[in-house]
């Protein structure tokens, strides 16, 4: 049973997710947050597999309860909700620690299987548009606090990668699946798997979106 925290300070929106979560027999929602600082409270009594947390509400918004939530060191995994002009919001969250993100108008099954994905511990976003969305906002937006000034190569989160491993670390950024990755590097499919895993160890990504991210932080990768 995947346990489900609902962030929103719309009634009506909470009252439409969990509708849709409880109508799933390997879901249940376990508390309601109206705001960012009940959503950190919550998680922190309730300690969901998931947290559904919107973006912009009172008070505490959803970036930084998602950082607390994260920081906390919890297994929860946060998953942003967001309307399409707010993906810089968005990001901000995936930087903060998010799993992932869905747009509030996605179809009912998108959000199931985001919510599923995100607690078997994969990412939410399609590798492609993973890299559409960073593409676009990546340019616009402030350098992350801490971000290094130096070559990737002397980042130390990259140094312990193999010269593989930095090669598919890249691809992934680039917006490769992994059958495009095992197609085009001439690869099993379960090899390329075996590489993501020690990549996110090595580098203490969280998962896949992570990894992303990383890799424009370090300028591994730069947007086109």
């Amino acid at each position: 049973m995947t346990t489900v925290l609902i962030a929103d300070d719309q009634p009506m929106q909470r009252f439409g997710f969990r509708m849709l979560l409880e109508s799933q027999d390997d879901m249940t929602v376990v508390g309601e947050a109206a705001n960012g600082s009940e959503a950190v409270r919550l998680a922190e009594q309730y300690h969901p597999d998931v947290a559904l947390m919107d973006v912009r509400m009172p008070g505490l918004d959803g970036i930084e309860a998602t950082r607390r939530i994260v920081a906390a060191g919890d297994r929860t995994r946060v998953l942003i909700v967001t309307t399409f002009d707010l993906d810089e919001y968005a990001y901000d969250g995936l930087r903060a620690g998010a799993s992932g993100f869905l747009v509030k108008d996605a179809r009912p099954e998108e959000l199931l299987a985001g919510i599923r994905a995100v607690a078997s511990g994969d990412a939410v976003v399609a590798p492609s548009l993973t890299r559409r969305l960073l593409d676009t906002y990546v340019h616009h937006l402030p350098a992350a606090p801490g971000a290094p000034a130096t070559p990737a190569a002397e980042d130390p989160r990259l140094r312990a990668l193999t010269e593989r491993e930095r090669e598919i670390l890249t691809v992934i950024a680039q917006g490769w699946t992994n059958t495009e990755i095992a197609e085009r590097l001439h690869l099993a499919e379960s090899t390329v798997k075996t590489h993501i895993s020690r990549i996110l160890a090595k580098t203490g990504a969280r998962d896949r979106v992570q990894a992303v991210i990383l890799a424009y932080d370090t300028q591994l990768v730069t947007p086109s």
